[in-house]
C-alpha cells in the first residue's frame, strides 16, 4: 500500500474548510500578539487559498483554469512558508505554534499527495 493517499478528489474536499479556517482561526485564537502580520499573513493566504480552490482544475473547482500541479506547488509554497513564518517575522507563542502546525500539515499533505493521474477529475 502506497503511503501516497491523498487523491486529488480527498485534497479537493479539503481545500475549501481549510480555506475558511485560515480566514475565522486567527481572529478566534487571537492571533497577531507578538506581531500583527501573524493575524493578517493567515487570512491572507485563506482568502488566496479560496481562489485557488475555485480556479483549480478538480472536481469541486468552479472555474477550472489552473492545473491540479499548479496548485500542489503554490500549497507547497504556502507550507514552507509558514514553518519559516515564525523566524522571518518574530512570531512568538500562540503565533508560532499556529504557523509551525499549520505548516507541517500543509507539507505533510503534499508529501502524502498521489501522483495526479488524470488530466481532470
Amino acid at each position: 500500500m502506497s503511503l501516497r493517499f491523498v487523491t486529488r478528489t480527498i485534497h479537493a474536499y479539503l481545500d475549501y474548510p481549510v480555506a475558511l479556517a485560515l480566514m475565522g482561526l486567527p481572529f478566534a485564537l487571537g492571533l497577531g500578539a507578538s506581531n500583527p502580520i501573524a493575524l493578517w499573513l493567515s487570512v491572507a493566504t485563506g482568502v488566496a487559498a479560496f481562489v485557488l480552490t475555485v480556479l483549480t482544475d478538480h472536481h469541486l473547482g468552479v472555474w477550472r483554469v489552473l492545473p491540479y500541479r499548479f496548485h500542489l506547488a503554490v500549497d507547497l509554497l504556502v507550507g514552507l512558508t509558514f514553518l519559516f513564518a515564525p523566524s522571518l517575522f518574530g512570531f512568538t507563542g500562540l503565533d508560532a505554534v499556529y504557523y509551525w502546525l499549520n505548516g507541517a500539515a500543509v507539507v505533510a499533505v503534499i508529501s502524502l499527495s498521489a501522483p495526479d493521474q488524470t488530466a481532470t477529475a
